[in-house]
C-alpha cells in the first residue's frame, strides 16, 4: 500500500456497512455540535471565565483515555456491539442529564460532563472503528472501509456545528457574520445531541454480529485496540495539526463558515482521486498543511472571507485521511484496530486541547491565537518534511 489512492470496491458498500458509517456520522455529530455552542453558553449563560471554559473543554481529551486500556478486555469478554451500544447509552444519558440540570451547571459539573463525555465517546469510537466496521468487511476491503468510515466522521466537523448553530443561533446583520447565541435554547441543543446518539445506537443495533468465542489470557489492561506505541511520532505530528485546527474553532465563526467547510471536504475527496493519484507520497501532507497555513492567514486578515473555510476543509480532509492511511501502513498483522484507535486519539486529543488552549490562553488575544496557530502548523509541516515522513518510510509494514 504505497500509493496515493485506495481501491474502490462497490461490494463493500452493502446495507450493514452503510448503517455503521451513518451511525458513525451521527455519533460524531452529537459531540461536534457542542463545539461552537457549549463553551459560549458556559461563559455567557453560566458566567464561566475563559480559563474555566478552556479547562472544561480540555477535560474531554483526558476522558478519551479512560477506557482505552480496558477496550480489548471488554470486547473479548462481552459482545463487541453491546460494549459499543452501552458506551453510546452513557454518552446520550450524559448530555440528556446535563440538559435537564442545565440551569444548575457549576464548574465541577461542567468538568465532569466533558470528562465523562470524552470517556463514553472514546470507548464507543474505539469499538466502532477498530472492531465493528472491520468485522463487516472482507479482509482485502478493510483499508477502504477504514478510509470511507473516517470520511463520514470527518463530515461531522462541518455538519455537527451547522446543526447546533442552526438551532440556537440567530443572525445579527447577515448570515456571513458571526451569530449570537440564544442562551435559552441550550437545553434543546443537548437534547438533540442525545437524540442523535440514540439514533446512532439504533442503527448499530440493526447490524448482526455473530458470537465470537473470547480468547484466552486477555489482560485486563493492554494497549491492544487502544494505542500503537510504534506510531508515536505520527501521533504527535497529527496532534499538532489538530491542535491548531481546534484553536481556530475558538473564534466566533459563522454558520456559513462551517457549511463551507463541507465544500472543502468535497474538494479534498476530488483532489485525492485526481490531483494526488500519481503524485509523490510526501506531496499530499505538505500540500494540505500549506493550505491550512493559507486558511489561517486569510482568516486573520479577512475573517469574513468564504475562501478560508473552503481552504481549511480541503486541508483537513487531505491531511487527516493521509495520516489515517499512514497509521494503517505502520501497523503489523492484527494491529489494524489499534492503529485506528491511535489515529482517533491523535485527532480528538488535539482538537480538545486546541479548544482548551484557545479559550483558556488566547480568548481575548485574537492575533496571538492566530500567530500561535501559524507557528504550530509550521512546526508540524517542518516536522513532517524533515523527520516524520522519512521515519515512516523506514518503519512502515505494509
Amino acid at each position: 500500500m504505497n500509493t496515493q489512492t485506495t481501491p474502490i470496491h462497490i461490494r463493500l458498500w452493502h446495507h450493514e456497512f452503510w448503517l455503521l458509517v451513518i451511525a458513525d456520522l451521527l455519533l460524531t455529530m452529537s459531540v461536534y455540535m457542542l463545539i461552537p455552542t457549549f463553551p459560549q453558553w458556559l461563559m455567557a449563560g453560566q458566567h464561566f471565565t475563559p480559563e474555566q471554559t478552556g479547562l472544561s473543554m480540555a477535560a474531554f481529551a483526558v476522558g478519551l483515555y479512560m477506557f482505552g486500556p480496558f477496550c480489548s478486555w471488554l470486547v473479548q469478554h462481552y459482545r463487541r456491539n453491546i460494549v459499543c451500544i452501552w458506551a453510546i447509552v452513557a454518552l446520550a444519558l450524559n448530555v440528556l442529564a446535563l440538559g435537564y440540570f442545565s440551569p444548575l451547571t457549576s464548574f465541577s459539573r461542567a468538568l465532569l460532563h466533558r470528562l465523562t463525555l470524552g470517556a463514553a465517546f472514546g470507548l464507543a469510537q474505539m469499538v466502532l472503528a477498530s472492531t465493528l466496521i472491520i468485522d463487516t468487511c472482507e479482509s482485502h476491503q478493510r483499508t477502504e472501509a477504514n478510509f470511507g468510515a473516517a470520511w463520514f466522521s470527518r463530515f461531522a466537523l462541518s455538519l455537527g456545528p451547522v446543526l447546533g448553530m442552526a438551532m440556537c443561533l440567530i443572525p445579527t446583520n447577515s448570515m456571513l457574520q458571526p451569530l449570537q447565541c440564544r442562551l435559552t435554547l441550550i437545553t434543546p441543543i443537548l437534547l438533540s445531541s442525545g437524540v442523535l446518539a440514540l439514533v446512532s445506537l439504533l442503527l448499530i443495533s440493526r447490524v448482526s454480529f455473530p458470537f465470537r468465542t473470547p480468547e484466552e489470557g486477555i489482560s485486563l489492561v493492554s494497549l491492544d485496540r487502544f494505542f500503537l506505541p510504534g506510531g508515536f511520532l505520527l501521533f504527535f505530528n497529527l496532534l499538532l495539526i489538530s491542535t491548531a485546527v481546534g484553536m481556530i474553532l475558538v473564534q466566533p465563526l459563522s454558520l456559513v463558515f462551517y457549511a463551507l467547510m463541507m465544500g472543502g471536504f468535497l474538494l479534498a475527496l476530488l483532489a485525492q482521486r485526481f490531483v494526488f493519484r500519481d503524485a509523490e507520497l510526501k506531496s499530499e501532507v505538505l500540500s494540505g498543511l500549506t493550505l491550512l497555513l493559507a486558511s489561517q492567514l486569510v482568516l486573520l486578515v479577512y475573517p469574513q472571507s468564504p475562501v478560508s473555510p473552503i481552504l481549511m476543509g480541503t486541508a483537513v480532509g487531505i491531511v487527516s485521511s493521509r495520516f489515517l492511511l499512514f497509521f494503517v501502513k505502520l501497523s503489523r498483522h492484527c494491529q489494524r484496530g489499534t492503529s485506528q484507535s491511535t489515529y482517533f486519539l491523535g485527532w480528538e486529543t488535539g482538537l480538545a486541547l486546541g479548544l482548551g488552549f484557545g479559550y483558556g490562553l488566547f480568548y481575548d488575544c485574537r492575533d496571538m491565537l492566530f500567530y500561535t496557530c501559524l507557528t504550530i502548523t509550521t512546526v508540524a509541516l517542518l516536522m513532517y518534511h524533515f523527520l516524520t515522513h522519512r521515519w515512516f518510510i523506514k518503519h512502515k509494514n505494509r
